[in-house]
């Protein structure tokens, strides 16, 4: 437990000064290619009926999450038998590939930048990276709000969700986490491609994310108050608006960014050519402005550092009282 505890916080501020290096070879990359393995091997032995996919959903999810989690718990095994210190600079450099603070903020910066220069289309370009949604008709203010949104909703699923679990289970827990939070990235669509293929991933992503898409919340709105943003509005944002979204757990971090920022996301949303009626979250007390990406970004520091530093306390505790 103590390797696991000093391998998070080795983790996250390799993670803060070099983000994800661009052309190296990504654990997170490899299971998206296993993933996209998986599903075309089980579409060749499922019937293509609802339930035959359904099946082939619960397969894919045993395969990918079984390979994802098996593989690196081998790997710090046999890393422990040789030295601990191996298998802390092993579980370390683990630790700082499973979480996104830095290649967030640098992606979501990109968008900013373009914005700045008024190259509409680079920056319709640049937020099509980091979103799921159509961006080639976005207005500036569109693509700004897509950025900023895509930092709040990420703070969970990319930083505190696997944070969490790494706290709790090691590298290996955050390895499990990841790799369902991707398969839901990749196959937890609700088309007819993915509705029942990808049900089984969606649906346990949602179970995973279920406490700590709402933790997150309340780590952001604590983290207000490091940045100099209305936290009071935060919280209230948060409690009126945190299930505005399709998903049980995506609005509760956008709720709370509205709220701090004093300005209006979320609504209708283009996907695949198909337009998409969704909720407001927030209240349009302004327009989204560039400059809030920077801010959302300062957020999402805050938050990210106050989270490795509650987590080590509580299990540095654990570890003593045990």
């Amino acid at each position: 437990m103590k390797i696991s505890l000093f391998a998070l916080g080795i983790g996250f501020v390799l993670d803060l000064i070099i983000g994800d290096p661009h052309g190296m070879w990504h654990p997170v990359i490899a299971i998206g290619h296993w993933i996209s393995a998986c599903e075309k091997m089980i579409r060749k032995i499922v019937p293509d009926t609802e339930k035959g996919l359904l099946i082939g959903g619960v397969l894919l999810v045993l395969l990918v999450s079984g390979m994802s989690t098996l593989i690196p718990l081998v790997i710090l095994v046999g890393a422990n038998m040789i030295s601990p210190w191996l298998r802390l600079a092993v579980e370390s450099i683990m630790c700082y590939q499973l979480l996104a603070t830095k290649s967030l903020k640098t992606e979501s910066m990109k968008v900013y930048k373009e914005l700045e220069k008024h190259d509409l289309p680079a920056a319709r370009y640049a937020v099509s990276m980091i979103v799921g949604r159509d961006t080639e008709n976005l207005t500036e203010e569109g693509v700004a709000k897509a950025a900023v949104e895509t930092v709040a909703e990420n703070t969970s699923d990319g930083i505190i969700a696997p944070m969490i679990f790494m706290a709790l289970f090691g590298a290996v827990g955050g390895f499990f986490y990841k790799s369902v939070n991707t398969m839901d990235s990749m196959v937890g669509y609700k088309n007819e491609k993915y509705l029942y293929l990808g049900r089984c991933a969606a649906r346990l992503d949602d179970v995973l994310n279920y406490i700590p898409a709402r933790l997150s919340a309340w780590l952001m709105i604590t983290a207000t108050a490091f940045v100099g943003l209305d936290g009071e509005m935060a919280r209230k944002i948060y409690l009126r608006d945190r299930y505005n979204h399709a998903s049980p757990n995506s609005a509760h971090t956008e709720a709370v960014m509205a709220g701090a920022l004093h300005v209006q996301l979320a609504g209708d949303a283009w996907y695949f050519g198909k337009l998409h009626k969704k909720k407001f979250i927030g209240d349009p007390i302004r327009p989204v402005v560039p400059e809030d990406i920077c801010t959302a970004n300062k957020l999402l520091y805050a938050t990210a550092i106050l989270s490795v530093i509650l987590f080590a306390v509580i299990k540095a505790a654990v570890i003593f009282l045990l």
